[in-house]
């Protein structure tokens, strides 16, 4: 089919008496009991999508961890619950359905959207973090994520000769050799057919007088030990919630955590004024070394989710106007250390744990939102008038600059 008949069927529907059907909330990821592979995806009765269930255990035996795995199935439900809705076979796709897949992602709201209050009817950038709000729509990145997952799982069952003949994901040969220009440099190749434009964005770090304020917005020590150890350590947040009371070495203030990625246990400096704050909270809720460092507060005593931790975030973006992440924590401090004078990018970059220091470079530019207060010192300045040495004659000076 060609580019111009999949962009028809998109906008108008496989027929004219119907459009593009609603893909049904039908099917669901559950965790399988079993190592190998540790998510499964259900269709409508509850029974295993055998051909998603090859692909995840091919996954997991390749190491690729548990939470990849996940967000691949969840990845996979998307597509699969368009093709039950049309009532295609999973190995009679072509790129129509593809295209279906990303007009149906770009116009739907993205039930993740729910944990944030403030997804709709927010402004486009928030006037108090210069941060772009979340709308209530599917990113572009997710979109490219799933394009990418559900090629992958068409690649795999083509290595066993099962699926349809061609891949129904278009690839971008460009992608796999660079184009030269003619004028010594190479350009950048196009983005593959039904791939969304990904805007860069600059990491953003919370300014200290806004710091300031969301640290003072938390209401218990645990918060505020967790806040406080986030952004001195620089850990991502599933490292630092998965560490024990036993992880913490006290008389080397450091952290014991399970990197992303390499899975490898490093160990991670943290402040003095972290493991002060840290102090107050197990004096509070002492535990033994082997439970979890950050436990619920509420209910039966279990280990702080991601979701949880989150969740102490956004109170505090609903209580000040902003729109902090957890994330954003780590862009802090990795901003601070980058711009510290005493600290050379090789450090930073060690502490960090960055693959690449390029990486770690991010963080040495300026931020518009931190000059502020400079550029409004520059604007109120007096502009300098030019001053000539009296032996000149102010005729010839009027000649000659103008008078």
């Amino acid at each position: 089919m060609s580019r111009r008949e999949t962009c028809l069927v998109v906008l108008h529907g496989n027929s004219p008496e119907q459009e593009n059907p609603e893909p049904a909330r039908v099917g669901k990821v559950v965790v399988s009991g079993r190592q190998v592979p540790p998510y499964v995806l259900l269709d409508a009765a509850d029974a295993e999508v055998a051909p998603v269930t090859e692909y995840l255990t091919d996954l997991a035996l390749s190491d690729m961890s548990a939470l990849t795995c996940r967000s691949y199935a969840f990845d996979l439900l998307r597509w699969f619950r368009l093709l039950w809705a049309e009532g295609t076979d999973w190995e009679r796709v072509t790129g129509t359905q593809v295209g279906s897949l990303v007009a149906w992602m770009k116009r739907s709201e993205n039930p993740q959207r729910n944990h944030i209050a403030t997804a709709k009817g927010t402004q486009a950038v928030n006037i108090r973090t210069f941060k772009p709000s979340l709308g209530p729509g599917y990113a572009p990145r997710t979109i490219n994520h799933v394009l990418s997952v559900v090629k992958g799982f068409y690649d795999f069952h083509a290595q066993h000769s099962a699926g349809p003949v061609a891949n129904p994901v278009p690839s971008n040969d460009n992608l796999r050799r660079s184009r030269w220009t003619g004028s010594g440099s190479f350009a950048l190749p196009r983005r593959g057919r039904f791939r969304q434009r990904v805007p860069h964005q600059q990491p953003r770090a919370i300014p200290d007088h806004l710091w300031d304020e969301l640290f003072a917005s938390m209401g218990c020590p645990r918060d505020r030990a967790l806040l406080c150890i986030y952004v001195s350590s620089g850990t991502r947040a599933n490292e630092l919630l998965s560490v024990t009371v036993g992880d913490v070495d006290w008389a080397s203030q450091l952290i014991h955590v399970v990197s992303k990625g390499t899975r490898a246990r490093d160990v991670v400096p943290v402040s003095a004024e972290g493991l002060r704050y840290l102090g107050d909270y197990l004096q509070q809720s002492p535990a033994p070394a082997t439970s979890p460092l950050w436990r619920t507060r509420r209910g039966p005593e279990r280990a702080l989710t991601y979701n949880a931790a989150r969740r102490v975030i956004q109170r505090a973006n609903d209580k000040l106007g902003t729109n902090w992440t957890l994330h954003d924590l780590r862009h802090t401090a990795a901003t601070r250390m980058a711009n510290d004078p005493n600290l050379t990018l090789s450090e930073v970059r060690t502490v960090l744990r960055h693959a690449h220091i390029s990486t770690t470079g991010l963080y040495t530019g300026a931020k518009v939102e931190h000059l502020v207060e400079r550029l409004q010192e520059h604007y109120s300045r007096p502009a300098q008038t030019r001053q000539y040495a009296a032996t000149y004659d102010p005729d010839d000076i009027a000649t000659v600059f103008g008078g």
